[in-house]
């Protein structure tokens, strides 16, 4: 049984055949197959969404499928139910999950007790579905990730950044990432990993410097809203016209989005790279797409 439950745990291989794939896909968006056709698929979502949840629902229905949504209030889960219980019910309706949530741990417990696919849509832990996208407004706006000089601004030890740290081990690109020396990975992280084309820095203008593509996200992330200490650290890592001058001319912006303007990034470099980071966004469709109808086969 496939599941997509972190990028750690995929090939190199098969990451480059997703975003190959989701380039088809993006090109075909209105003629392709349908391999969902008579699928139904179910959402759980514990945390909110805009565009992990659009580009989901467009996408299963684009293949032909259908989907039910659900949040914790929806079911029993929220009452106390196990997640063995649930996912046993559900495996035996559904053809398959995605599930947005806190703990990676009840993915891995869906995956074990349902025997469907599941999906990652977000944890604490990893963003991989975020991460297929970027992938594939890299490879459309450079040609390819191969010999580029990636940085990543802000928290080091998030769902985003712990995302990329593994797709650079598997694919060789060099990231450099910037965050203050708090929230930068552990060194048992670092050790697991084992990736010496990753590189750690407090200095985001190390990261910026000749890069090729430059990424941020909120210093936030959902459930940590309100700690201001941890905000207060970040106000060096702004991505901002002064962090881009060392960049290479022809660099990129990225976002995975909400962003927040004045804080992680400011207006004028968000509205400057608006055009990549709104294809960027776009781009969650087409590669979702890509992976449930690999999940499908």
């Amino acid at each position: 049984m496939k599941h997509l439950l972190t990028i750690e745990e995929q090939t190199p291989k098969t990451l480059s055949d997703l975003v190959n794939s989701a380039a088809d896909f993006k090109l075909i968006r209105d003629s392709h197959d349908k391999p969902l056709e008579g699928q139904t698929w179910g959402m759980i979502f514990n945390k909110a969404s805009t565009r992990t949840r659009l580009s989901f629902e467009v996408g299963v229905h684009e293949l032909g499928g259908k989907v039910i949504f659900l949040s914790t209030n929806d079911l029993q889960l929220g009452r106390g139910e196990p997640i063995k219980d649930t996912a046993r019910v559900m495996g035996r309706m559904l053809h398959g999950l995605i599930i947005r949530t806190f703990a990676q741990q009840d993915l891995i417990d869906f995956a074990e007790w349902g025997k469907i696919p599941v999906i990652n849509a977000l944890t604490d832990e990893e963003h991989p579905c975020q991460i297929l996208a970027d992938l594939l407004t890299i490879q459309e706006i450079h040609g390819s990730w191969e010999g580029k000089k990636i940085a990543f601004i802000g928290d080091g030890y998030s769902n985003m950044s712990i995302s990329w740290m593994w797709a650079a081990k598997h694919l060789g690109f060099e990231l450099v990432l910037a965050s203050p020396k708090r929230y930068q990975p552990p060194a048992s992280f670092l050790e697991r990993l084992d990736a010496p084309n990753v590189r750690i820095t407090d200095i985001p203008l190390e990261a910026t410097s000749n890069a090729d593509v430059i990424n941020t996200d909120v210093w936030l992330s959902m459930g940590q809203e309100g700690q201001e200490e941890k905000e207060a650290l970040f106000h060096s890592f702004q991505l901002n016209e002064l962090l881009l001058k060392q960049a290479n001319k022809d660099h990129i912006v990225l976002h995975c989005l909400p962003a927040y303007r004045g804080k992680e990034i400011t207006e004028e470099v968000l509205e400057h790279h608006s055009e990549s980071i709104f294809q960027q966004a776009e781009n969650r469709l087409h590669a979702q797409k890509a992976v449930l109808a690999w999940l499908s086969i």
